[in-house]
């Protein structure tokens, strides 16, 4: 099933008070990916906007296991719609329990004199000269036959490495009608955590708390761009890390701040 298709199942069951259920094609194992289930609760929440205005930052949850091919459904809270900030809380249920839960801050463009331009960038190979993510045919997760990943450091995870560190490129295999928040959900949490690649064989992990900050301005993107990421494992002890990344666009402009908190089974 196309990403595009799951985002109007959302929306619709949104509207509707409906249930929906996401396929295993979309899963990690007997889960769905993270990056699936937060942007399609994204767009359900979005649909709950009295007003147009853009995402600033959206914090997600993973409470517990989202299982494939078994139904949910959604339940919101608007908190507050203010003159210029919306801030709006959304649950998705399934089993008749809280498995992801997320609030999101969308705000108005404010005159303002105050200006910091971000001078982070990357330096990268272009994406057609790496080496891309395996296949579903050899082992890796269902939802990755959706994504591209195009690695420039690290290594592929339960590979022993001693790096902690993800960068690369990233879009979808079969380009969406357009690139939407809900889009660049999706990609920015295709990646392994970082930690991952640290494992000497396979072992569960899972990320706790997801905060994504969007930053604007900047251009508009076309469907088959790819955007470039630089993960960086801040911390890890005791059997969780923590992890802060970068999200640039086709141009080298700063769209998006990732930090995850992980708990790791190993």
């Amino acid at each position: 099933m196309h990403f595009d298709e799951l985002l109007e199942q959302a929306t619709q069951c949104s509207l509707n008070d409906g249930s929906m259920t996401i396929p295993s094609s979309w899963g990690q194992g007997r889960t769905v990916f993270g990056g699936a289930s937060a942007a399609i609760l994204y767009v359900a929440m979005r649909s709950k906007l009295n007003i147009d205005r853009a995402l600033r930052s959206l914090n997600t949850n993973f409470v517990g296991p989202l299982l494939v091919d078994v139904p949910f459904h959604f339940q919101f809270e608007v908190l507050r719609e203010g003159k210029s900030v919306s801030q709006i809380c959304a649950r998705l249920i399934q089993n008749e329990q809280v498995v992801v839960f997320q609030q999101a801050c969308f705000g108005v463009d404010r005159d303002s004199q105050i200006r910091v331009k971000n001078s982070d960038n990357h330096i990268m190979p272009e994406p057609n000269e790496l080496s891309l993510f395996p296949d579903v045919a050899k082992g890796a997760p269902n939802y990755t036959a959706h994504i591209d990943l195009a690695l420039a450091r690290g290594h592929l995870p339960f590979t022993a490495s001693k790096d902690s560190h993800s960068y690369g490129w990233m879009r979808f295999k079969q380009a969406p009608q357009e690139i939407t928040d809900a889009h660049l959900i999706c990609l920015v949490d295709a990646w392994p955590p970082g930690v991952l690649q640290m494992m000497d064989k396979p072992a569960p992990a899972s990320t706790m708390m997801w905060n994504l900050e969007f930053i604007h301005p900047h251009q508009s993107v076309g469907v088959e761009d790819w955007f470039a990421y630089q993960s960086h494992t801040r911390q890890a002890a005791q059997g969780y890390a923590h992890a802060e990344a970068n999200v640039w666009n086709h141009v080298g402009q700063l769209v998006a701040i990732s930090r995850q908190s992980i708990a790791v089974f190993d």
